[in-house]
């Protein structure tokens, strides 16, 4: 009797999300930004012809709290850090033109989730503000004379979507993938004077594994 009752617990669903519910997570995310120019506003030293840069990725770790205003809808935020380079491609191959930036994506989505039985998806859309903490000229622009570097705090927004997998009524796993649309403008100074300001596509993905708990 008690084997019986032991599996008829172990065959129900697990709980759905209910409006009221908070979810926390703690996630490994790869941060994969583009960092390609484009449009160039300033050049005093000039530039090779074709001059492209990209940025590095990072993988990190972030911390995600969600509440259920609805039962199918929430509201999400991310806390995390991640630091980048951006590295000269095409005219200017092997130059280091931004070291360690370090960027606080301050995000906030609303996401519409479906239950689907043991898997529950979601599609969601939002805001993000890109605040950079701290960003230095590169080892290849201080050698051209930069002595000082500015990354533009700016908004966007972002699309996201993923699935969570209930294992029990307050535990769960979650993949997550967001593409964020978001640019900023890079200032190189030479003795307090612009010398060179372009502008880049940061646009990364930002794609999440992890585990979540339900209070």
């Amino acid at each position: 009797m008690a084997l019986a009752a032991a599996a008829g617990l172990a065959a129900l669903p697990a709980a759905a999300q209910e409006a009221g519910d908070f979810q926390a997570k703690v996630m490994a995310t790869a941060v994969l930004p583009d960092g390609e120019i484009d449009t160039v506003n300033l050049d005093l030293v000039g530039l090779p012809a074709g001059t492209q840069t990209e940025a590095n990725d990072n993988v990190v770790p972030t911390v995600v709290i969600e509440y259920f205003v609805a039962d199918n809808f929430s509201i999400e935020t991310i806390c995390c850090v991640t630091q980048h380079d951006v590295d000269g491609v095409d005219g200017a191959a092997g130059t280091e033109l931004v070291a360690d930036g370090l960027l606080l994506p301050a995000t906030v989505t609303g996401k519409f989730h479906v239950n689907a039985g043991g898997v529950k998806p979601y599609v969601g859309a939002g805001v993000a503000y890109f605040i950079w903490l701290d960003d230095e000229p590169g080892a290849t622009a201080v050698a051209l004379g930069a002595d000082d570097f500015s990354l533009s705090d700016e908004f966007g927004f972002v699309l996201q979507a993923g699935f969570d997998v209930p294992v029990s009524e307050s535990f769960l796993v979650s993949v997550d993938a967001k593409r964020y649309f978001i640019d900023t403008t890079a200032t190189w100074f030479a003795n307090g004077t612009p010398v060179i300001q372009t502008e880049h596509n940061l646009d990364p993905w930002v794609l999440s594994a992890g585990v979540g708990f339900r209070f």
